[in-house]
């Protein structure tokens, strides 16, 4: 019913900076939060960043706070997330998730998107 489909991932070097896009084919995307996860290899799956449906609040993993800024743009179904300041322990497959709230486990997934961070 819903697919979600993260693009924008890459190799960069340390510094450098990425903006990840999740595009959405639901109907229904305008009343879910959206949210970013990540995991590295040999690690669980962790948040990342987190946008309410109106787009008003947003929340961010201590890890990229003041680097990482989660956007949303309803009318086209996208969530996107900027990366600046990439650092190595970056590196990690990113995924798009979509909740019913931002305290909400997610309950549709993407695929994910490789980034990877060289020092």
């Amino acid at each position: 019913q819903v697919q979600l489909m993260e693009s924008g991932g890459g190799l960069v070097q340390a510094g450098e900076s990425l903006n990840l896009t999740c595009a959405s084919s639901g109907r229904t995307f305008g009343i879910h939060a959206m949210g970013w996860h990540r995991q590295a290899p040999g690690k669980e799956r962790e948040f990342v960043a987190a946008i309410s449906w109106t787009g008003e609040r947003v929340s961010y993993a201590d890890s990229v706070k003041g680097r990482f800024t989660i956007s949303r743009d309803n009318a086209k179904k996208t969530v996107n997330l900027q990366m600046n300041s990439l650092q190595p322990e970056d590196t990690a497959l990113y995924y798009c998730a979509q909740s019913a709230t931002m305290g909400s486990v997610p309950d549709t997934w993407g695929q994910g998107t490789q980034v990877t961070v060289s020092s």
